[in-house]
């Protein structure tokens, strides 16, 4: 099992930025790739941004250009950093791992983490 723990999450106005990190813990040697996703009231949990292990790292079309993630090993933590924030990146983020034991793949997720922004 894979246990994630998000922080970070915070009241930012239009524009303005903000930093979420995730510490994970556990069987992390089995996680296959992590990721961050979202959910605003009233809709389904959406994936914002996927970070394989060899770094590699993908982008929903509405936050590419706006939003990065990566990983310090040392610490076990992983970062979104989201810039030119919008209004309707108004969600709980949360930090998930995907396992792969044995060609069976889990996802595990944290509690998640609120984002508003609002003027």
């Amino acid at each position: 099992q894979v246990q994630l723990v998000e922080s970070g999450g915070d009241l930012v106005e239009p524009g303005g930025s903000l930093r979420l990190s995730c510490v994970h813990s556990g069987s992390v040697g089995d996680v296959y790739v992590m990721g961050w996703y979202r959910q605003a009231p009233g809709n389904a949990r959406e994936l914002v941004a996927l970070l394989g292990t060899n770094g590699e790292t993908q982008y929903d079309e509405s936050v590419k250009g706006r939003f990065t993630t990566a990983r310090d090993n040392a610490e076990n933590t992983i970062f979104l950093q989201m810039n030119g924030m919008k209004s309707e990146d108004t969600a709980v983020y949360y930090c998930c791992a995907t396992t792969n034991v044995a060609g069976t793949y889990h996802l595990y997720c944290g509690r998640g983490t609120q984002v508003t922004v609002s003027s």
